[in-house]
């Protein structure tokens, strides 16, 4: 993650003013498939200069937290956010990155009292049933598919390691396209086949937002546009970047979040 941190000082992030902690919500990041919690360095710098508590948990079963692929699931990465934001004693955003949909709509689904609000980035939004599988063997326009591996006897899915650049970076520099096949991890499978159960009393009645990435390969706009006619969201906000805009545009991911947190 090192690299990860000196792309991200070269990238200029601005200045972000300081407010009273004490008045916002606090504003939790999910990490999606791939990843864990090092894509946040950015944003969370961003969201802390601008006073708010930020809470950075790290899924199971990857570096960062460790975990045998048979023993990770879907309920286990619910439960380890709720675990994170568990002695939050001020309401919180929840904000999913692509799969982090769907760990984010199912921590809504078992505590919606305790969620201000759900942030979707570059996210699956689902329905009732719905799995990242079946939503992503819908997406006719996205990219990804011909290049994951799947390791059935170890449990794991993998990136094609030459197809990286294209899927998570297209809109970035060339030193951030150089490093981010370095970055992205195996992903235990179970978690990504399993359907999520949703209510409209839990889940319905939680605010949702989206964060719209008009030029991804891995969650295609078109995809999004889909999920956001099935599942309505109070507001959107569109970024002119690919999969990754956490790292290609951390102003603008920050800006979105605080504006989702902010609505009343």
């Amino acid at each position: 993650m090192k690299k990860l941190a000196a792309l991200l000082a070269l990238s200029g992030v601005a200045a972000f003013g300081t407010v009273h902690a004490d008045t916002k919500p606090t504003i939790a990041l999910v990490h999606g498939a791939f990843e864990n919690a090092g894509i946040w360095q950015g944003v969370e710098a961003g969201l802390k200069a601008d006073g708010y508590q930020v809470i950075v948990p790290t899924l199971p079963g990857r570096e960062g937290n460790p975990a045998s692929p048979d023993k990770v699931s879907l309920s286990l990465y619910r439960d380890t956010v709720l675990s994170a934001i568990s002695g939050v004693k001020t309401p919180v955003v929840l904000v999913g990155h692509s799969f982090g949909g769907i760990v984010i709509s199912d921590v809504a689904e078992a505590k919606p009292a305790k969620i201000r609000g759900l942030v979707y980035l570059a996210a699956y939004l689902p329905k009732n049933g719905d799995s990242l599988l079946s939503l992503a063997t819908s997406d006719i326009d996205a990219k990804i598919g011909p290049h994951l591996n799947v390791d059935k006897v170890h449990g794991m899915a993998s990136v094609e390691q030459s197809a990286r650049a294209d899927l998570f970076a297209n809109d970035g520099p060339e030193q951030l396209r150089k490093v981010i096949p370095g970055l992205i991890l195996d992903e235990p499978l179970g978690p990504l086949a399993t359907p999520v159960s949703l209510t409209e009393k839990a889940f319905g009645s939680v605010p949702k937002f989206y964060v719209h990435t008009t030029r991804d390969q891995v969650v295609s706009p078109w995809l999004q546009a889909g999920m956001i006619k099935s599942t309505p969201v109070k507001s959107e906000v569109t970024l002119d970047t690919g999969h990754t805009p956490f790292l290609t545009d951390v102003n603008g991911v920050v800006k979105a979040i605080e504006k989702a947190a902010s609505a009343k």
